[in-house]
C-alpha cells in the first residue's frame, strides 16, 4: 500500500501594512486634480509648466481612497453624481527618462456600485507627493458596464 505525503504550503503575499494616518495630527497635502469627460488629458497638456484649465484643488492625506476622492469630485461636478458614472484615475508625474510627464492608470470607481479599486489609497498606488491626479469621468451607458474611454488621435486615453 503506497501512501503519498504532499505539502500544503501556500505562498503568502507579503504586502506592506499601511499605517493609518492620524488626520488630527498629520498635515494634509494639496492634491491637484484635473477632470475630463470621457478620457484622460493628454500628457502634453502638462508640459512646460502648463496645466489644463479645470483644476480642482483638494486638501487630503495619503490614506485617501479613490472612492473618497470620487465623492469629493461629485460635490463640485453635478453631472458626475449620476448612478453608474465611472471615474478612471491616473497619476501624472515627471518622466525620469525624458523631459515631460507620463500618465499611469491607478484605478477605477463607479458611482453607486462597489468595486475592487474603491479602497485603494494614494499611498498604495504609484502616487508621490507633487504628482497630479487626472480623472476621466464617463457617464453611464445603457449596458451598465464601464464605457470605453475615448482615445486621442494617437490611440492614447
Amino acid at each position: 500500500m503506497a501512501s503519498f505525503i504532499g505539502s500544503r504550503v501556500t505562498e503568502v503575499e507579503n504586502k506592506p501594512v499601511e499605517k493609518p494616518v492620524d488626520r488630527e495630527k498629520t498635515c494634509p497635502l494639496l492634491l491637484r486634480v484635473f477632470c475630463n469627460s470621457g478620457r484622460h488629458h493628454r500628457v502634453e497638456e502638462f508640459d512646460r509648466g502648463r496645466v489644463p484649465p479645470n483644476e480642482l484643488q483638494i486638501y487630503t492625506w495619503m490614506d485617501a481612497t479613490l472612492k473618497e476622492l470620487s465623492s469629493l469630485v461629485k460635490e463640485v461636478n453635478p453631472e458626475a453624481r449620476r448612478r453608474g458614472t465611472f471615474f478612471s484615475f491616473a497619476t501624472v508625474s515627471p518622466d525620469n527618462r525624458r523631459p515631460g510627464y507620463h500618465l499611469t492608470n491607478i484605478g477605477m470607481t463607479c458611482s453607486g456600485r462597489k468595486g475592487p479599486d474603491d479602497a485603494l489609497t494614494l499611498s498604495s498606488t504609484s502616487f508621490q507627493i507633487g504628482d497630479y491626479v487626472d480623472i476621466a469621468i464617463s457617464l453611464p451607458t445603457r449596458g451598465g458596464g464601464p464605457p470605453p474611454l475615448r482615445r486621442d488621435s494617437w490611440g492614447r486615453m
